[in-house]
This record gives C-alpha cells, structure tokens and sequence, in this order.
C-alpha cells in the first residue's frame, strides 16, 4: 500500500497565510494531523521552531500549534466555556480571559448571545466559527485550518478569514488553510501548496498561479478520485 504522504518537504514562515489544495483523498487532513501530533510520521521528522515535534510535550505544542477541524464540537459547554478551557489550561486569570476571548470575538465580529449557546443551540457554521475563535484564542504560532469555511456562506468566510489575515498581518502568525473553494484560496493565499496522491506537487506564490489551469487540474483529480473510490471522503 503507497503512504499516504510520500516525501513532502517544506518550510512555514511566520506572517503567511498558505493555501494548501488538491483533490479528496490527497492527503491534506493527514498533513495537519501529523503538524499537531494527532498522528506520528513512519518516517521523516517535522520541526517546530527548530525543535523536532516528537521532543515537544504535546500539550506544549498544541498549545501553539492549533488545528480547526471540519467536524469540530464543543463537548457540552456553551460557546464560553469552550473558549475560556483552553485559557484556563494556559492559567490565565478569569480577567485575562475575559478580555481575550472578548477582543477575539470583536476581531470575528461574532455576537455575544452566541456566549450562553450550546452545540445544540448553535448551528453548524456557528459552531465552526466558535472553534475558529477557540483556535485564536490561544494566540497560537502556528494556525491550522482544515475547510474552516465548509459550513459557512460566502459572507461569513470572507469576514471570518479577513479577521484572521489581519492577525497574520499584525502578530506575525502562520497560517495554513486546506478549501475546496479556490476562489478563497485565491483570495486569502499568500502562497500556494498543492497536493495529489501524498505528493507535494506545486509549492509556489500565490500571485504566480495559474489557477483555471488548477481548477482543471482538479476538477480531473476529483472526477479520478470518485471513479476510483465511490467516494470523496479526504484522509
């Protein structure tokens, strides 16, 4: 069986916002996992401020290098607890916390009668806003996003990812975005990464893309990917 990623290399600097792309099955909810440790490379070492990952306690490094799932919940708490636990972690004071999770909210322009919510009370493209916002909180280095807009109209996208490329502007912070949408790649992408078959193919400018040529690219991919598996399911 061919692994899942094959011989990809690559460096992050901080104050981008990187695009990576590719059809399902590619690979690119595998690359997050194995940035935040979710899961451990059979081969190869990953470096995180010069430091092999597998050196660093994984809640030391989770806590800067953070991952937005597609599918993320928040586990019975309301919307503020969920994104006070993560600073509670960090011992923050409750003032501290307050104020943080206040100017994260003002940055996302997210309502504050979403506070008292549960994940039953909120819908899905509020829920992922809320662990965007839980994800930023921690003022993280690096920020990992797996199709942080899947649940979300283009409105909401825009606003939200617009809020995040200010805070790669201001605080320096990295940013790696996987989206099927490559009018929001095209949009918020500093840089480029496009993946097929666990292969890094394309690791280029974002101004210096072709992108109907990638469109058509994955359109093929996709259609290849469904023929082939029935399904497009990512790993």
């Amino acid at each position: 069986m061919p692994p899942i990623l094959d011989s990809i290399t690559l460096r992050l600097y901080p104050g981008e916002f990187v695009a990576l792309v590719g059809p399902a099955g590619a690979g690119k909810s595998s690359l997050f996992k194995l940035m935040n440790r979710l899961r451990s490379a059979s081969s190869g070492a990953i470096y995180f401020n010069q430091q092999a990952i597998a050196t660093i306690p994984v809640c030391e490094l989770r806590q800067q290098v953070m991952l937005a799932g597609q599918d993320s919940r928040l586990l019975g708490m309301t919307a503020r607890q969920a994104l006070h636990y993560p600073l509670i972690l960090q011992k923050l004071s409750a003032s501290d916390r307050e104020a943080r999770v206040a100017d994260c909210l003002e940055r996302l322009q997210l309502p504050q009668e979403w506070l008292n919510k549960t994940e039953l009370e909120l819908s899905g493209g509020q829920q992922q806003q809320i662990a965007i916002a839980r994800a930023l909180v921690m003022q993280p280095q690096l920020l990992l996003l797996d199709e942080p807009t899947a649940a979300l109209d283009l409105g909401a996208a825009h606003r939200i990812l617009a809020a995040i490329q200010d805070q790669v502007k201001e605080q320096r912070l990295t940013v790696v975005m996987s989206n099927h949408q490559l009018e929001i790649a095209q949009t918020f992408g500093d840089r480029l990464l496009y993946l097929e078959h666990g292969r890094l193919l394309q690791d280029q400018a974002a101004s210096t893309v072709d992108w109907q040529h990638l469109r058509e690219t994955l359109l093929k991919a996709d259609a290849q990917v469904r023929e082939d598996w029935g399904d497009d399911s990512d790993l």
